[in-house]
């Protein structure tokens, strides 16, 4: 049998969901082509998960800014003043593609990610919330994604003992095809004791801390930026695999090298793992980044550059620490068991440098990388509004009773008992209010 040709590396950008147009742009910004690696890590900058190039044209519609608002878009999460020196802060997140996919361990990740979201600027995790939408019950995935997803939630959340107190569960054909998982998390701190992602300075060191990088979740974030079909379920190995009790680890870990005042900036590695994460950094704080790929703790044997780079092994942190702060993060993190290493430093460069095995493996500009993701202004066209029904407009049933218990027995009006009983409401012991009382919103102590 005579060998497969290799792939040209536009063919190979094309796989990864780059346009040829897009393709010829990184060229220009290199002013050459690039190498593999080079193409994995614009690839995933460059997705429409991690850039929002379709939809940064309307999400820039979207109010702000307020008396209230401590920060606002760009960070991690958002940030409000609730007063009494305190700040709220909270994310919300989908993981629909996923969850699709592999429906346990795509919504537990969604869980474990918007989690990270959050105390990571600071604040310990206080509440979690999820706004789910499946696709008609008769259809013959509905059953097996319910259960999954509705599994993973409660599994992760359980687990890392932060209380699910409101959510929200709809049907609908038209999510036959693909489901919407959607995650909150809300956080409390210190209004003055928030942490921001951009490295402030050159010559400071990059610390990685958490679980070891495997190969899990490679290309996750370009796969969240493609349609599916029926070969959907071959995608499964870019699904991200959780551990809550890592997670619960990495949360007191975080906000311990917090308090010791030596952090510098700090960032999870979310979509696009160590590429997002060091990439968001260096550009938000204008330097560059050198990292020993060597240095990266690792749970597999014989990982390359790319894989590193683009895995999405989840409870991973990146920091840059202050001068001399180095010890001080390795007892942390050696008091919570957590893998951790010093895998860079910060540079004046302007430029992402990646070194493996003793050879430069990328050297590209961050600033086409961090901010410079093609725009576009995709076709759309508005739905109709539904007429104005008067309450005349309506016939009167001719069976009351029966009305009623057709309504009640309908998916979206039932009770979600099964659901929420899956979710632990009260761990944290400040839970006021929850789906259990009928209440509309969930309450939570501060």
């Amino acid at each position: 049998m005579s060998a497969q040709p290799a792939k040209t590396l536009a063919e190979s950008a094309a796989e990864y969901g780059l346009k040829p147009e897009e393709y010829d742009l990184i060229v220009q910004r290199l002013n050459r082509e690039p190498n593999l690696v080079e193409l994995g890590v614009f690839s995933v900058m460059w997705s429409e998960h991690c850039s929002y190039k379709s939809s940064r044209k309307h999400l820039g519609k979207f109010p702000t800014t307020g008396p209230r608002v401590i920060c606002g878009p760009g960070e991690n999460a958002g940030v409000i003043d609730i007063g009494d020196g305190q700040a709220c802060i909270f994310k919300m997140e989908s993981h629909n593609h996923p969850s699709y996919i592999e429906p346990y361990q795509g919504a537990a990740t969604g869980v474990g990610g918007i989690m990270r979201d959050v105390f990571t600027m600071g604040a310990r995790p206080i509440a979690l919330l999820n706004a789910l939408r499946f696709g008609d019950p008769s259809h013959p995935k509905t059953k097996r994604l319910v259960s999954g997803v509705v599994s993973g939630i409660g599994g992760y959340g359980n687990c890392v003992g932060v209380p699910t107190v409101a959510g929200e569960t709809n049907f609908h054909k038209g999510y036959d095809g693909n489901i919407l998982v959607n995650a909150m998390c809300v956080g409390l701190a210190d209004a003055d004791k928030i942490f921001y992602s951009a490295a402030p300075s050159p010559g400071l060191p990059v610390v990685y801390f958490g679980s070891k990088t495997g190969r899990d979740g490679i290309h996750g974030a370009t796969m969240a930026s493609q349609e599916f079909d029926d070969a959907s379920d071959e995608k499964r190995p870019t699904v991200q695999v959780g551990d809550p009790f890592a997670e619960k680890l990495l949360i007191e870990a975080t906000l311990e090298l917090m308090a010791s005042g030596a952090v510098a900036a700090i960032q999870d590695m979310g979509a696009a793992g160590l590429t997002s994460s060091s990439v968001e950094m260096a550009g938000k704080g204008g330097v560059g980044v050198e990292l020993n790929l060597d240095m990266v703790p690792q749970r597999e044997e014989g990982m390359s550059a790319y894989e590193m780079m683009l895995s999405e092994s989840q409870e991973r942190m990146l920091a840059v620490l202050k001068p001399g702060r180095e010890a001080d993060g390795q007892r942390i993190f050696k008091k919570w068991g957590l893998d951790a290493a010093t895998i860079g430093h910060t540079t004046d460069t302007g430029r992402m440098v990646l070194k493996h095995t003793g050879e430069v493996v990328c050297d590209v500009p961050l600033a086409p990388l961090f901010d410079d993701a093609p725009l576009y202004d995709r076709p759309w066209v508005a739905t109709p509004a539904q007429p104005r029904l008067a309450p005349s407009d309506v016939p009167a049933p001719a069976d009351y009773a029966a009305a009623v218990v057709k309504l009640m027995s309908a998916p979206d009006m039932a009770s979600k008992r099964w659901l929420w009983e899956q979710y632990d409401r009260h761990v944290m012991a400040d839970t006021l209010e929850d789906s259990a009382t009928g209440a509309d919103a969930g309450i939570v102590r501060v």
